[in-house]
């Protein structure tokens, strides 16, 4: 008898761990650290946004979240960790519209974007603003327009680099008003928004983050976004489109990626968590003050669709506007 039950314990275990060797299922996520990967400098929106997501996405897998900054190559250096590295889910990248742009900006490219990098979601939405300094003598978009007309390529805008948000957001706004205005491109917004606080040049379309605090302060005068909704940090400031120029707005978004190959299992709850914890009142509240709120549309496939749509978008766009890398 008890040879008999021996035997049937032993087939019963066998049983059990050929299944589960054939069962495809994945060993269990996190195993180890995780890293995010942007391309952003400290204290850009693109690092404050994996600080925000990095401290409860922790609490929710278990492991620790390392942001790790990586700037440089128009994004590019970020995403080419990220596209190199294992696909186990533990080396995860910030994706924004400037990488989505960098592919017609650098001659030999790491990685193929759609190719090489997997979709995970969409974290949030930001925007750029017009600003003036607050001592011009312009106080709406209709003035600029109209100043920029009667001086043909005389005034000048700061951006913070070719290839940027700022500067399509520019470039967008321009060709539809149907002016001409000098690209004074810099390092970064910081320096642009002092050259124009300094009457070195007389306009920028910086992002909320950084225009906020001056326009608070009263340093700068904010004239319309060019996002296509009222931004939240400033809904009494009317968009681009609604003071008659349409066709120029530009969303700016920020989302998350990781190495092609990564589990799907593992993308979903990546996904599910970063979906989950964006939307919660205390991210929200972290996400106001610089300007971003969270994306509607979650998960791999909504970020798949955005992707796929603004990688021709903008391919189209930087060479009818002939925007070449710094």
């Amino acid at each position: 008898m008890k040879t008999q039950l021996c035997s049937l314990i032993t087939g019963v275990m066998l049983a059990c761990i050929h299944s589960m060797a054939h069962s495809g299922a994945s060993p269990a996520f996190p195993t180890k650290p995780i890293r995010l990967v942007t391309a952003g400098t400290p204290g850009s929106p693109p690092d404050s946004l994996a600080r925000i997501v990095a401290e409860p996405l922790a609490a929710a897998l278990g492991q620790p979240v390392l942001v790790e900054n990586r700037p440089g190559g128009i994004g590019t250096i970020s995403l080419s960790v990220v596209a190199k590295a294992a696909p186990d889910g533990h080396t995860l990248g910030i994706i924004s519209l400037l990488q989505i742009v960098a592919p017609n900006l650098v001659a030999d490219m790491p990685y193929d974007t759609a190719r090489d990098l997997a979709p995970v979601t969409q974290l949030t939405w930001t925007a750029n603003i017009l600003v003036v300094r607050a001592s011009s003598p312009i106080q709406s978009v209709g003035d600029f327009v109209a100043l920029a007309k009667a001086k043909p390529d005389q005034l000048m805008y700061a951006s913070p680099g070719n290839g940027t948000p700022g500067h399509l957001a520019s470039e967008l706004f321009m060709h539809h008003a149907g002016i001409e205005v000098r690209h004074i491109p810099f390092k970064g917004m910081g320096p642009g928004l002092t050259a124009l606080l300094g009457e070195q040049v007389d306009i920028a379309f910086p992002g909320v983050a950084n225009a906020a605090p001056l326009i608070r302060s009263g340093r700068l005068r904010a004239l319309g976004t060019g996002a296509p909704r009222r931004v939240p940090a400033f809904p009494e400031l009317p968009t681009i489109a609604e003071l008659g120029f349409a066709g120029s707005e530009l969303d700016e978004w920020l989302a998350v990626v990781a190495p092609a190959g990564t589990p799907p299992e593992v993308v979903a709850r990546l996904a599910g968590e970063m979906a989950r914890l964006v939307a919660s009142p205390e991210t929200r509240a972290r996400l106001a003050p610089i300007g971003m709120y969270p994306a509607e549309k979650t998960g791999p496939e909504a970020l798949g669709v955005l992707i796929r749509a603004e990688l021709p978008r903008w391919k189209q766009f930087v060479r009818d506007a002939g925007i070449h890398a710094d």
